[in-house]
């Protein structure tokens, strides 16, 4: 017999252990979740006095029916489907050349400024998460136009790769977020609501990135020169040619926001309309087709297979009674509800320096939540600070994702160098959990006033 609170530290500890063995999240999920489920159960059956082997076949049973019964609700979820839909949105963008138009439209309007191409990169990469719901979509897609730009303009390579991997983040908040899909799936929240909750955060820590960069060419003007200005019929050529962008944008999210569609009939609207756009642009060829069907395919495999993982994992830590032990702890500490909120953040940059973002995410959910819901905290506002949190992981050392994605593109920039360009970054989403913490109302106004409660 084992103390399920020990058994859950254990499974836990099984889980960093599998994962340091670079073993995908949600296979080691799966796995430490369907094994915890059998020894727990058994645990429980022998407690009650029922013979070894029995309750041990019983384990096997419950295990057996757990992963069948958890792997069928994820992959039935109706609500999933704004994974593959918003996936493929963000797929066709790319192809399409609607990326470019969007950094072009950004460059003609504030590339005259001191640092305006690195302001122009992170306003691309807000209005491209708005179509994507990825980081590393967004990283991938703007620093491939923007980066050549930068260079070519002598911007510092520090500036430079920090503004594309900061950039890249706002995939993750911007709505249609795939991190804010899976967070309401895990918790049983409107994704809708989540979404609404994403626009003015998204909008301001838009801004701050924005600010930011001001202050670092402030301090090294060299850092960001200014770019060729444009006279007003090039600008408002621009934002013509990135006009069905927008468009796409003000139907699908606006529709969504307004009550016309629901979340999957919105990103089902704004698949199709991206579709449209790229074949009227000529730009999906048979071989540009295939590459966006393949790439959807992976993503949303990938992502499913997360959150089935996630489904067995889950059921294992309530056996274990373990965010229960944590929820206990940590109220009778004499922090505070701040403090406690601290904490978490805290512990979650501590894990972002070494665990991917969607891992993380998953990862947490099954502890953090029964500690959300013991202190009485809006499951909606703590959900947009977990995603920004989970923002500032995506460009810490070591394991930044979006350092290495710029990396990848930029491979004649030391690492230090784009580390050393994130930091002015970093801190404004720190800035933004702030504002977040002092004026909840930031991420609550759209969901309270449009939907109510």
């Amino acid at each position: 017999m084992i103390d399920m609170t020990v058994l859950g530290l254990l499974g836990l500890l099984t889980l960093f252990v599998l994962l340091a063995l670079r073993m995908p999240v949600a296979l080691s999920m799966l796995g430490v979740g369907f094994v915890g489920t059998i020894i727990a159960n058994a645990n429980k059956f022998i407690n009650v006095g029922m013979g070894a082997d029995q309750a041990w076949a019983r384990g096997w049973k419950i295990a057996y029916s757990n992963l069948a019964g958890e792997t069928f609700e994820a992959a039935s979820n109706f609500n999933l489907l704004v994974i593959p839909m918003f996936v493929l949105m963000g797929n066709l963008a790319g192809v399409s050349g609607m990326s470019n138009d969007l950094f072009n439209a950004a460059y003609r309007w504030m590339g005259h400024l001191r640092g305006g191409l690195a302001s122009a990169t992170i306003a691309a990469c807000a209005g491209f998460a708005a179509l994507s719901g990825s980081s590393l979509a967004s990283a991938v897609t703007m620093g491939r136009v923007a980066l050549p730009e930068m260079k070519r303009y002598k911007y510092s390579d520090s500036l430079a790769t920090g503004a594309v991997a900061a950039g890249g983040t706002l995939g993750f908040l911007i709505p249609p977020s795939g991190g804010m899909i899976i967070y309401a799936v895990l918790t049983e929240q409107s994704i809708g609501r989540l979404f609404m909750a994403g626009v003015f955060p998204g909008i301001i820590l838009t801004l701050l990135f924005i600010g930011a960069i001001y202050i670092v060419v402030s301090r090294n003007p060299e850092a960001g020169p200014r770019g060729e200005r444009s006279g007003r019929a090039e600008r408002m050529a621009s934002l013509g040619r990135a006009a069905p962008i927008l468009g796409v944008v003000l139907v699908t999210i606006g529709g969504m926001y307004t009550g016309f569609f629901t979340p999957v009939e919105a990103s089902s609207v704004g698949a199709f309309f991206t579709l449209l756009i790229a074949i009227w642009r000529r730009s999906l060829t048979l071989s540009a087709a295939r590459t966006v069907i393949l790439q959807t395919m992976n993503a949303t495999a990938t992502v499913f297979l997360i959150i089935i993982g996630a489904f067995v994992f889950i059921p294992f830590m309530s056996l274990t009674e373990l965010p229960a032990d944590l929820v206990i702890l940590l109220t009778s500490l004499p922090i505070g509800d701040v403090g406690v909120l601290l904490v978490i953040i805290l512990a979650y940059m501590f894990l972002g320096m070494f665990l991917e973002s969607m891992a993380m995410l998953v990862l947490t959910i099954p502890v953090v939540i029964p500690i959300a819901i013991g202190l009485d905290w809006d499951l909606i506002w703590f959900g947009i600070i977990i995603v920004i949190v989970l923002e500032m992981g995506m460009i810490s050392p070591p394991v930044g994702i979006n350092v290495f994605i710029v990396k990848s593109i930029a491979p004649d920039v030391p690492m230090s160098t784009i580390f050393r360009g994130i930091w002015p970054f970093w801190f404004a989403m720190a800035a933004m959990i702030g504002l977040l913490i002092l004026f909840p109302q930031i991420a609550l106004f759209l969901p309270q006033t449009i939907v109510g409660g």
